[in-house]
């Protein structure tokens, strides 16, 4: 129904033939579902569980735990997310989770097979740069976040300051430091629990089940 109207209203022959493929993909999109809870899943439960131990609730010796989950749903599951975010014409989560799936890979690499080689002096400098990296993406990610909603925000607030908190503790040898990033990424994993039940519940209700205030408004 939705291409005849397409075609009714524009009768060229080029534009016709581009109305028909965005409705296919809009039959598409909606056939696959909607990615974001995945992508939010994936990283909300890698996130608590590195957290756990960032924040010194959990003894160092049990953090391999994290590695395997950084490959498998942190990384490659995310990742997924984030390519189907982009067949679905969502930029911003698609951007959001394939970055974050990709920094998930790129943890579990370094920890598996470049971590050993840099000196120990020299160790908390990658470490933390490394980071800081991450926290000025996601700061500009929370600026374009300002444009969705309320939760959606809270998550990228609570992310930046958490990877600042976590590099600057690396790169200064302070371990409060970390620890105030641990406890903060906790929140940021809880957070985007939260997200990820509201858009599983939204999808098996057929309606918002949960607040997720838009910021923008209509």
């Amino acid at each position: 129904m939705a291409s005849e109207t397409l075609t009714t209203r524009d009768p060229t022959t080029g534009r016709l033939a581009e109305s028909r493929q965005r409705a296919g993909d809009e039959s598409i999109a909606a056939k696959i579902g909607d990615p974001g809870p995945l992508g939010l899943a994936a990283f909300a439960l890698t996130t608590f569980v590195l957290s756990m131990f960032n924040a010194g609730i959990l003894g160092d010796a049990a953090e391999p735990v994290v590695f395997g989950l950084a490959l498998a749903y942190g990384g490659l599951a995310q990742l997924l997310a984030g390519m189907w975010e982009f067949r679905t014409g969502n930029t911003f989560g698609a951007v959001a989770f394939t970055s974050y799936g990709a920094f998930w890979l790129s943890f579990w690499a370094f920890e598996q097979f470049y971590a050993g080689k840099i000196p120990a002096g020299s160790l908390g400098q990658g470490v933390g740069v490394y980071l800081v990296a991450w926290g000025f993406f996601t700061a500009y990610m929370f600026i374009a976040s300002l444009r969705t909603t309320a939760a959606i925000a809270t998550v990228f607030a609570l992310l930046t300051v958490t990877f600042l908190l976590l590099g600057f503790g690396a790169l200064d040898g302070v371990t409060a430091l970390t620890r105030a990033g641990g406890w903060v990424g906790l929140l940021a994993g809880a957070m985007a629990w939260y997200l990820c039940l509201a858009g599983v519940l939204s999808s098996v209700f057929g309606r918002p089940v949960l607040p997720n205030k838009s910021l923008v408004k209509a």
